[in-house]
């Protein structure tokens, strides 16, 4: 069975999916996206042929991590977010 390439952490273990999930959960609010920006950042992931298995191909980090962080932008030559 061939498994979605942007699915985000659903490709991950169950322990990786809890890690990536717990390290967004403790960054400060000061540091963190909004809800609504959040979803949406991870939607234009999800359509990037730069995401593979929840990755950005681009800079190597989970798409879920970077997109929690305000101050972060999509590492795209034409980003995204």
């Amino acid at each position: 069975m061939q498994q979605c390439r942007r699915c985000l952490t659903a490709q991950l273990s169950e322990e990786a999916f809890r890690t990536v999930s717990e390290y967004v959960s403790l960054i400060p609010k000061d540091k963190k996206t909004d809800d609504v920006s959040y979803h949406k950042r991870l939607e234009k992931c999800r359509a990037c042929d730069e995401l593979i298995n929840g990755m950005c191909a681009k800079c190597g980090c989970f798409a879920e991590i970077r997109a929690a962080y305000a101050h972060r932008a999509c590492p795209h030559e034409q980003p995204r977010w």
